[in-house]
């Protein structure tokens, strides 16, 4: 016989109403999410009405249909009177060992160009020395360290729009700021993270001229492949896109929420331009 725990804490709300939350944000229907589960329209809305309580095992089939989040799943087991079976565990964990040589390996390889690994509120958690010397070309260390850093944490996102940071060097700022404005938004929509990421959020419109800033942007009056980010320092001017990386069929919150970032030169002449620099330091 499965094993409840006390009632759930009110303040994460219901598992109905969690899961009629979850069901309307992917754009199911209770008929949708009954025939891809396997499982009754009636038993749905029942259990969205709260006039049926889910097993465990139901909780976490729907929850894979729906690709909840684990983070969230653990919320959902809970306000359904679960434990939570998925864990956190911290990257510097023995346990975690190969997955952090894998990763170690993977920022490596993109030398001589930048990649970082970044958790779900954009710290950083790790960096190669091409990211560094990016970094440090725009920004002092000593700066970095007053400015960005708190609770032992660099945000990237704060180093990019903070008016101290990278802002003053992208030249293309508003439509690079606008895209990572609606990236963020869509994260925390798909993640289930909209209060936590909030504070995060809040920060940034609170700098000058970011709540001006309108997005989505218009991709009509673009007319290229891909948004780069364009850097530009006296007389050096970099240009590079990214690609984004995430770890497969994770079964560990951690896992789940890192991001792999690489940037590439967009052109040759920040290829060259870059190779020059670094050959240099």
């Amino acid at each position: 016989m499965q094993q409840r725990t006390s009632a759930a804490d009110p303040q994460l709300g219901s598992f109905g109403l969690l899961l009629k939350q979850w069901r309307s944000q992917r754009g199911f229907s209770q008929l949708d999410l009954a025939v891809i589960s396997q499982v009754s329209q009636r038993h749905i809305s029942f259990l969205e009405s709260g006039r049926a309580k889910p097993s465990r095992e139901m909780v976490l089939q729907l929850a894979t249909v729906l690709e909840i989040p684990l983070r969230q799943q653990n919320l959902m087991l809970t306000a359904a009177g679960f434990a939570p079976i998925h864990a956190e565990t911290d990257l510097s964990a023995p346990e975690m060992a190969s997955v952090r040589k894998a990763i170690d390996f993977m920022v490596r390889q993109q030398e001589p160009y930048p990649a970082i690994v970044v958790d779900r509120y954009w710290n950083l958690l790790l960096t190669n020395d091409a990211a560094t010397r990016l970094l440090t070309l725009f920004i002092d260390r000593e700066q970095l360290q007053t400015h960005f850093y708190q609770n032992g944490n660099l945000n990237f996102m704060r180093v990019l729009f903070h008016p101290l940071g990278l802002r003053p060097f992208v030249v293309n700022w508003e439509d690079f700021a606008g895209h990572l404005l609606q990236r963020l938004h869509r994260e925390a929509t798909a993640e289930g993270e909209k209060e936590q990421l909030a504070i995060l959020l809040n920060e940034l419109m609170s700098y000058p001229g970011v709540s001006e800033i309108r997005y989505p942007f218009d991709l009509t009056t673009q007319n290229t492949m891909l948004l780069t980010v364009h850097f530009k320092r006296a007389d050096l001017e970099l240009q590079f896109f990214c690609t984004v990386a995430t770890l497969g069929t994770p079964y560990d919150i951690t896992l789940q929420e890192l991001r792999i970032e690489c940037l590439f030169p967009a052109d040759e002449a920040t290829e060259q331009n870059w190779i020059r620099l670094i050959s240099h330091n």
